[in-house]
């Protein structure tokens, strides 16, 4: 018998049979408990409105493995996919569009259902949990760790395919329109396929060496540098467009290019009023759900305001329906195919991508075990971050091979276990049969692609906006010592630097030969340079590992935060001692005190 803690209930009694859990499948189909329970339902779709009164009772918690009736699971399942929706789709649109590989319609069609679908594969394989055989590993974490298209690699791809172009690698017209580059999107499938393994074996690294190496020092600005870059295109997107140079730019005088291109319906210049209201639209309706909202509501808060934005863009003629009549009525993964190869030059920024995505797993693991009500620390936990970061890059090299750019762990599904206290798996498998279904009916995809660039802006500008929190969050667990404060100056200062001015370190290589490998590496250093994540995590890291903690930056952790926490001068003086004593914390009556702790707490 396998006593893995897997496989242990939590009584250290073996968990049911096969045959146990089959009989359990056939009551909860088939009674009215085993449907739909005594849940209030009414819970998740009730609004909060100012005349409303609020309920006093608190919806059940269902925990990792606790029965939950049919009904539920598959309600609170699709409440997962929409609040991942926008997430999937929002990469393979951009990557697709005009500023990555000018793919066609059809071509993005494909990709966004393809996004869909093995969203939900992958994700099904985190929320499972395999054993690998004859070992102590694990792949997948065992919790609601959901799968989506990463936003990480938008920044790398925007950089990689304008060197293409320039350099030839992609076509372009004699007028320097850019052409369909299939084979660029392959060469960048391939490459990420490649550098998967870099996470693939980090993930047998040890929980602990992993955190010293790359510790929230170092993600948190890496993160929020990625975000930054990405609203750039969300806001070039809700004026009219990005990537055509005709549809970012409007001349003070002479005739108007209008966006998205001549012959769309209701083609405007770039930075029209109809445009930025369309925008607005989407925008404000996410407030307005995260005022008034029913739970519900505000997990799906984003899918509202992109439902609101396309019927205000239907109703005044902004959409076209002649893509979504031509789609075919399904698809799958392989029914469009790009040539892999490698492209040299995005190796060492995917390389970067990967390493943090990997923190990003790690964080996200950890708060999900948090919202699900289990332990943040021990063997069980270690083995949930080891086998997560595996997951995390086998899917990203299972994600190239089907024709998708790499596939991360999701944080945003967080907020829905907390908010409607279900941490229950059957919820995840929910999430995924609905991401599958919605992925291999493509008319789906097709409508989700003719959205108008205006709308997808406003919905983007949010969601890159929230990356960037989320880096911020990471940043202000740091305790801003002397010497964490010159990483932070010395590593954002060309990460911001490098998102202002994109291409200032173009003109510094020159070299015009006809050595391929040798102008090829020339690229490789240009794009990490004039990527702003990626210098950032490369000079942090560096930094990090080269700096040592002072003995004035251990006294100066003692900031003025804690003084403000301290209600008057005997606490203040209690933190004091506290931090002195260190992790054993210092007497204070008849209980301890943890200088640590009080950090924290405040």
């Amino acid at each position: 018998m396998d006593d893995s803690p897997d496989r242990i209930g939590p009584d250290m009694t073996p968990k049911a049979t096969f045959a146990d859990k089959s009989r359990g499948i056939v009551r909860a189909l088939t009674t009215k408990e085993g449907l739909f329970g005594d849940y209030d339902y009414a819970f998740l779709f009730k609004p909060n409105l100012p005349f409303m009164k609020k309920s006093k009772r608190a919806a059940p918690f269902f925990g990792l493995n606790d029965k939950m009736p049919v009904v539920l699971a598959l309600l609170l399942g699709f409440q997962h996919a929409l609040s991942m929706l926008a997430g999937i789709i929002t990469p393979p649109i951009i990557i697709a569009g005009q500023g990555g590989a000018s793919l066609g319609a059809n071509d993005t069609q494909y990709l966004v259902s393809t996004a869909l679908i093995v969203g939900g594969i992958l994700s099904s394989i985190q929320i499972t949990r395999f054993h690998i055989y004859k070992s102590p590993y694990y792949i997948g974490t065992g919790l609601i760790s959901v799968v989506g298209t990463s936003f990480s690699i938008i920044p790398v791809t925007t950089g990689a395919f304008a060197q293409m172009y320039a350099t030839g690698f992609c076509p372009s017209a004699a007028d320097g329109t850019k052409l369909p580059c299939p084979q660029g999107y392959g060469a960048l499938l391939g490459t990420a396929c490649l550098c998967s393994l870099l996470e693939i074996g980090l993930s047998f690294t040890k929980p602990a060496v992993l955190k010293r190496v790359f510790p929230p020092l170092v993600t948190g600005p890496t993160v929020m540098l990625i975000g930054i870059a990405l609203i750039q295109s969300g806001f070039q997107d809700w004026a009219g467009g990005s990537g055509t140079p005709g549809c970012i730019t409007r001349p003070t005088s002479g005739p108007y290019t209008v966006c998205p291109q001549v012959g769309a319906p209701h083609a405007l210049p770039w930075g029209s009023a109809e445009y930025i209201g369309l925008g607005f639209s989407v925008f404000v309706t996410i407030i307005l759900c995260e005022r008034f909202g029913s739970p519900i509501m505000k997990s799906c808060a984003v899918v509202v305001g992109l439902l609101v934005g396309c019927i205000i863009a239907g109703a005044t003629g902004y959409f076209s329906a002649s893509g979504i009549d031509a789609a075919p009525a399904v698809s799958f993964v392989w029914v469009k195919t790009f040539p892999l190869s490698i492209y040299a030059p995005i190796i060492l920024p995917l390389m970067a991508v990967y390493i943090v995505l990997m923190m990003e797993a790690i964080g996200d693991i950890t708060a999900t075990c948090d919202v699900s009500r289990l332990e943040v620390e021990g063997k069980l936990f270690d083995s949930r971050i080891q086998g997560g970061v595996l997951a995390d890059g086998f899917n990203g090299l299972i994600a190239g091979l089907c024709t998708i750019t790499p596939m991360s762990t999701f944080a945003q599904n967080n907020g829905v276990i907390a908010l409607t206290r279900c941490a229950n798996r059957k919820a995840g498998y929910g999430a995924c049969f609905f991401l599958f279904i919605m992925g291999v009916f493509s008319k789906f995809a097709a409508a989700l692609v003719a959205i108008p660039n205006p709308v997808l802006g406003g919905l983007t500008t949010f969601l890159f906006s929230s990356v960037a929190v989320s880096g911020v969050r990471i940043i202000s667990t740091v305790p801003f010592t002397r010497r964490n404060r010159f990483i932070l100056t010395a590593s954002m200062s060309l990460g911001f630097g490098a998102i202002l001015v994109p291409n200032w370190f173009s003109f510094v290589f020159t070299y015009k030969g006809d050595n391929q490998s040798k102008q090829g590496f020339y690229n490789a250093i240009i794009l990490v340079l004039e990527t702003g994540f990626a210098v950032t995590a490369f000079l942090a890291i560096f930094l990090n590992l080269i700096l040592a903690e002072e003995i004035e930056d251990e006294a100066a952790s003692i900031t003025a935060n804690d003084v403000d926490a301290a209600d008057d001068q005997e606490e203040w003086s209690r933190i004091q001692r506290g931090k002195a004593d260190g992790a054993g914390g210092g007497d204070d009556g008849e209980k301890g005190y943890d200088g640590r702790d009080m950090a924290a707490k405040t």
